[in-house]
């Protein structure tokens, strides 16, 4: 039987080197599945659907968001299960539980699992499935689809960038040594406790996930950072003077990302923001979902922004996000420094490379009030201590993630290509993915090096005991010979 081969290309920081692409050999058709995804996981999905699509290859989408591409090469459908619907999820609620946003996952995807496949949509595109050269998959919580990938080359997109409990399964394990877990960072070095904190949960996360949620595959990674970053482009009339009227003091703007919407956010705390902003002397940009009464002169609310294009301009001079990956690589790729307020899942870990990198600080929502908001916003804006310091480490980090030899999106185009040209590319697979865990940690080696140091050991205290017994016996005879 033919085995599946796949690539996977990681959303993380930094690129890779390439030339200039050649162009295809033909046109491919190429499946994108992502039925478990948000529009800013989508987002990152688009750049490359449409690169690819700009060079003649076909591409159809199944995803759990509104239509939105014109594109006349790619199909985008989707499957209008309710599930993980961004308007039907509240994260501020998941906080309270103690799995978090997991157990979200855990409920909804078997019900998903059991639904989806009874879409004709999603039955036509499975029993068409081989008449695609490649597929790629939203990496993150969407193993309801790996039906569609037996026998046929694959690629998984991970949005979420890179990730033990993926990584090892292609061979390339992470030391939790120093590489932080999926849901935290610790300052470098790791302290002991960290270190073994650390250790449990790169262990402890992939056995829950595989036994009690899910059963994962993978295989072949290359970075793509920052692919759905692109320069700025103007700015609507009234959003531009809005910014621009603000002066010296500069704009906040405040966006808890695409799933987490501000409406969702507890009365509590949305008064707080109000309170806090009425004492600042800077302009806010609020992307708030609905209508909000009583707000300060200084906030301008919007159900929708662009929000790589508000971040670019020259005078926003903080982010206050949900710490997002792909927000907190928008602010990077433009250089805005960042007030992160983690919800769920990778974003309490990117928090804390916020903070532990200088790009920003983070609050945790439970300990919040006026002072803390307006003191935190403040040291970023003003503080001569951290403000200087905070913008200077975005905009070298800004200039290190844009300093690659070619585009991301290219990078992800050229790896696309070449493993439909090599029919998944199994050339490239790591030899340590073929391993068990016994192989891989040497502890059958390790085993009979330890019992071959035993049975010489042994061999060694025989030899001593023979050699001591002759020469004590021999004494012991030559004094009663002369006694």
């Amino acid at each position: 039987m033919k085995s599946t081969t796949m690539c996977v290309l990681v959303v993380m920081l930094v690129g890779s080197i390439m030339g200039k692409l050649s162009p295809p050999e033909r046109s491919y058709k190429i499946l994108m599945l992502l039925p478990v995804s948000s529009r800013s996981h989508r987002n990152v999905f688009m750049p490359l659907a449409e690169a690819l699509a700009d060079r003649g290859h076909k591409i159809v989408m199944l995803t759990n968001q509104p239509k939105s591409s014109k594109h006349p090469n790619i199909e985008d459908n989707t499957h209008d299960l309710p599930y993980f619907k961004d308007e039907n999820i509240n994260f501020f609620e998941n906080r309270k539980s103690p799995s978090g946003a997991f157990q979200l996952f855990e409920t909804s995807l078997p019900t998903l699992a059991r639904e989806l496949y009874k879409i004709p949509l999603v039955k036509d595109l499975y029993e068409r499935r081989k008449e695609f050269d490649v597929i790629v998959i939203d990496q993150l919580f969407n193993e309801v689809v790996y039906p569609f990938l037996h026998e046929i080359p694959f690629i998984t997109l991970s949005t979420s960038g890179m990730e033990a409990r993926q990584s090892s399964v292609l061979g390339n394990v992470l030391n939790p040594a120093y590489v932080p877990n999926f849901l935290e960072d610790y300052p470098r070095p790791m302290s002991l406790w960290h270190r073994l904190y650390n250790t449990f949960v790169h262990i402890g996360f992939p056995l829950y996930w595989r036994k009690w949620s899910v059963v994962p595959l993978i295989q072949k990674e290359v970075e793509v950072g920052a692919m759905h970053c692109r320069p700025a482009k103007p700015l609507p009339q009234e959003l531009e003077s809005w910014i621009t009227g603000a002066g010296s003091s500069g704009v906040i703007y405040f966006s808890l990302g695409s799933v987490a919407r501000s409406t969702t956010m507890p009365v509590q705390y949305r008064d707080l923001f109000i309170q806090a902003f009425r004492r600042l002397p800077q302009r806010v940009i609020w992307k708030y979902e609905e209508e909000l009464e009583d707000v300060p002169d200084n906030v301008m609310i919007s159900k929708w922004l662009p929000q790589q294009d508000v971040l670019a301009h020259n005078n926003v001079k903080v982010f206050i996000t949900h710490g997002g990956l792909l927000s907190m690589q928008e602010a990077i790729y433009h250089a805005t420094p960042l007030l992160a307020l983690p919800l769920y899942g990778d974003q309490p870990r990117n928090s804390m490379f916020i903070k532990n990198s200088g790009l920003g600080d983070f609050l945790i929502w439970e300990e919040l009030t006026v002072d803390i908001i307006v003191g935190a916003l403040t040291k970023i804006l003003i503080d001569p201590k951290f403000s200087r310091r905070y913008k200077e480490n975005m905009l070298k980090m800004s200039e290190q993630l844009r300093d690659q030899p070619v585009p991301p999106t290219e990078l992800a185009v050229f790896w696309t290509e070449y493993v439909i040209r090599h029919k998944g590319a199994p050339q490239l697979r790591s030899p340590a993915a073929q391993l068990s865990w016994v192989e891989f940690l040497m502890l059958d080696v390790i085993f009979l090096f330890h019992l071959a140091m035993i049975v010489l050991l042994f061999i060694l205290r025989r030899i001593v005991r023979i050699i001591t017994a002759k020469i004590f016996g021999r004494d012991r005879k030559m004094k009663k010979k002369y006694d």
